[in-house]
């Protein structure tokens, strides 16, 4: 097993997308299962902080070190198996998103939780219970997971199988390879009815597993993961629609969410059924007309849709998702349209480049990242969006505005260019996720709380419940070395 000290070798093991800093004394990168379990148990008995580390892709600084050593998952790369028939796959933590996605491709088989930035780890989406744009109608990365083997902190392997293992209203018993029991008292809480990845998952009944999805390297290291696959559409619309009135967009994306609601409530596969509802407003759609000249002049919002089709109803879907278009005075004239894969990798390269776009410039000023990843239920969702539009605007910052809105899931991210203008947006940011709490929302529907949000999580929940939380991680991790500084404040724990 390799292990790292020197400064120029482990620096981009400090920092993440949101350029968030830390510092460590090693990085680790070990090779197997029983590799981690021997450095948690001396890490554990010298109580030295462990964090870790996948591809660096996210956004609240989660797998940035504050002491201690960092185990990175780099080396833990393998797709294990693929079953075609029986429809899963076994991988390592460490494989790149994007490489999985490929290699069930060529199989004909679809995992559909893909985040935009698909050059991150599998684990790091299993320990943000990570999204994408397909989660409006699949759901995120909780949904797919069928098993996973997890190594507690003070080595202790634990395999958890879905639906093996399930609480007693609120009580759930672990046990571990070698035997020991580990019982656990879950609190009671309320998590929000929206798409949510901020602090654990608890529900009375619930399965075991669920509770190490998203609890972000706070109560195990992942080492294997089981996902669950479906067959691949035999072939998807893909559109960007402009439109010249940004409330005609947003009822457009209100309609389609309506429609695609009804057609799974009853099963009606001749209406429309979106995979995909993605918003770019005119901020962003200016950010990036220097890349995109072929965005129309006159454009002020574009929406991103997808449909499944076959090619019996391709042409029938298409005339369907027209017809709304047209309703809603979308510039059908002035659409991108994808009907082939290729033209289809090229939709999807720009919604990809928008976040890239951002990530540049917020490292080029060497700021870091401040954009909001709030979500609420879809009734409030316009209410959150005006609230939030016209705090930013009176801040005169630069922003932008995008996201899965069919999720009524928004990506509010200033831009600024000094320390100034940072402090100024922190309390836009600050100001929308109270609103979004205030509208029964979540702080974090996908990127994770890390060691950014930690304090929207307080606001979110409120200390008695962040504590009722932080007891679920003194009886698995005692020690507390597992993930310091992520979901809680120390002064919390």
């Amino acid at each position: 097993m390799i292990v790292k000290t020197r400064i120029d070798e482990i620096q981009n093991f400090l920092t993440d997308a949101s350029n968030y800093k830390g510092f460590c004394e090693a990085v680790y990168f070990p090779v197997n299962t029983e590799d981690i379990s021997q450095i948690l148990k001396e890490a554990n008995n010298k109580r030295i902080p462990v964090t870790i580390s996948g591809n660096g892709t996210g956004l609240a600084g989660g797998r940035v070190p504050e002491g201690g050593i960092v185990i990175s998952t780099d080396r833990l790369n393998k797709i294990l198996e693929i079953n075609v028939e029986k429809m899963y796959a076994v991988s390592e933590p460490g494989v790149v998103l994007s490489i999985l996605l490929s290699t069930l491709k060529e199989k004909q088989l679809l995992y559909p939780p893909d985040p935009t930035e698909n050059n991150c780890y599998l684990g790091g989406t299993v320990a943000t219970n990570a999204s994408g744009e397909k989660t409006f109608k699949y759901g995120p990365t909780r949904n797919y997971i069928l098993e996973l083997e997890i190594v507690l902190a003070d080595g202790e392997i634990l395999n958890l199988k879905r639906e093996k293992n399930l609480a007693d209203k609120l009580n759930l018993n672990l046990r571990t390879e070698s035997g020991k029991v580990i019982d656990l008292q879950l609190p009671s809480y309320n998590m929000p009815n929206t798409k949510n990845s901020a602090g654990y998952f608890i529900k009375p009944g619930m399965d075991a597993i669920d509770l190490f999805i998203g609890s972000e390297g706070t109560l195990g290291v992942i080492t294997k993961i089981k996902i669950k696959l479906l067959p691949a559409p035999e072939k998807i619309i893909s559109c960007i629609v402009f439109f010249d009135n940004e409330e005609n967009a947003l009822d457009f994306i209100q309609k389609c969410r309506e429609i695609s609601y009804t057609s799974r409530a009853y099963r009606n596969i001749q209406a429309i059924d979106a995979l995909s509802l993605e918003y770019f407003d005119t901020k962003t759609l200016d950010f990036m007309r220097e890349d995109y000249k072929q965005i129309p002049p006159n454009a002020i919002a574009g929406v991103w849709f997808e449909q499944e089709v076959t090619k019996a109803n391709e042409e029938y879907f298409l005339d369907e998702w027209l017809s709304l278009i047209g309703e809603y005075h979308g510039d059908e004239e002035n659409a991108w349209f994808a009907f082939t894969e290729a033209d289809t990798e090229k939709l999807q390269e720009f919604r990809h480049a928008i976040p890239l776009k951002i990530n540049e410039f917020i490292t080029r000023n060497n700021m870091r990242k401040l954009g909001t990843d709030v979500a609420v239920p879809d009734i409030k969702f316009k209410e959150l969006y005006n609230f939030s539009k016209k705090n930013v605007l009176e801040s005169k910052l630069g922003y932008v505005i995008y996201g899965h809105f069919g999720n009524s899931h928004m990506h509010l991210n200033m831009l600024p260019r000094n320390e100034e203008e940072y402090l100024k947006g922190k309390i836009v940011y600050n100001s929308i996720c109270k609103k979004a709490i205030e509208l029964n929302g979540t702080i974090s529907a996908e990127h994770g709380v890390g060691k950014l949000k930690t304090t929207y999580l307080l606001e979110m929940y409120g200390e008695v419940t962040i504590k009722k939380m932080a007891e679920i991680k003194k009886i698995l991790d005692p020690n507390m070395i597992l993930g310091s500084g992520n979901i809680f404040k120390a002064d919390i724990i």
